[in-house]
């Protein structure tokens, strides 16, 4: 059923996987969706989607997440695009298989996974503040394996086919209650999720490996029952002092040990400032 109060809603790397899903379930809700991507061809045809799916006015708006250059430019032409944003839903992940540097000579999941939503969050943060958005971070259940090695992870020195991803959303994690604190006052409210264990292209691999892996795919959830616990949060208006949740799925939990150091996470955010060329200034209230 249509919304009688469209909203507008920002869905990172919607071109593809959940956050297709989701772009077109909160479609179908009645909201304008603007999706963002970096692959015209997919973002045409999720745009189309979206359109059909009942979003009135949609938008696409091309960026490259790997690229902070690209992504200062995104930030600005979704300013541009969107008067207000009623929700910013970060979904833009990579899983990679090889370690790769990208313009930035930095590891191409460190900054999609981590240091790109943390620009965002900075450049966007007086549209955040003016519309009292609600953010959504789509997380992984896997950052409970990750290893925070602040010398060695953002050139990719220690690589790893699957312990980077596990790293990389380890660190938005350890960021993401302290993006909640130093919003609180203003009535912008982060909470992350982990939606499931879901069949996308997420960190697909080739040869034998990737057969195995795409037959065992077929038992995994489907992108539209991925996408539903990410909705549930975008509906869920809580108050900004109780932001900076967990959820795995449907089920708040309190994040784990690795994720709750302080000393750690005031470096993590410390050099996530220095490496985004942000200002010094931009520190959080205390988490």
């Amino acid at each position: 059923m249509p919304n009688e109060s469209p909203e507008t809603i920002v869905v990172t790397g919607a071109t593809r996987g959940i956050g297709r899903g989701v772009a077109r379930a909160l479609a179908a809700q009645g909201h304008r969706i603007v999706l963002t991507g970096r692959d015209p061809s997919a973002g045409a045809e999720a745009l189309a989607e979206v359109r059909a799916a009942g979003s009135p006015d949609p938008a696409l708006v091309l960026f490259d997440m790997s690229s902070l250059r690209s992504v200062r430019e995104g930030a600005q032409k979704l300013v541009e695009v969107c008067p207000r944003i009623d929700v910013f839903v970060h979904n833009a992940g990579l899983w990679p298989t090889r370690r790769e540097i990208g313009d930035d000579g930095l590891e191409r999941a460190f900054v999609v996974n981590h240091l790109a939503p943390f620009l965002l969050n900075h450049l966007l943060e007086p549209q955040l503040v003016k519309s009292r958005t609600r953010v959504v971070q789509v997380s992984a259940g896997l950052y409970i394996k990750g290893v925070v090695d602040l010398e060695r992870t953002p050139k990719g020195e220690d690589f790893h086919a699957i312990r980077t991803y596990c790293t990389t959303k380890l660190l938005g994690l350890m960021t993401m209650p302290r993006f909640a604190a130093k919003w609180a006052a203003s009535g912008v409210c982060v909470d992350a999720v982990h939606p499931g264990v879901i069949r996308t292209n997420l960190g697909d691999r080739t040869g034998a490996l990737g057969v195995l892996l795409r037959l065992v795919k077929r038992l995994w959830r489907t992108v539209d029952q991925g996408a539903e616990p990410v909705v549930r949060l975008v509906n869920e208006r809580p108050e900004p002092a109780k932001a900076g949740r967990y959820f795995h799925e449907l089920v708040e939990q309190p994040l784990a040990p690795v994720a709750t150091n302080a000393e750690v996470a005031s470096r993590v955010w410390d050099q996530a400032v220095a490496l985004a060329g942000l200002e010094s200034t931009q520190r959080p209230a205390s988490a």
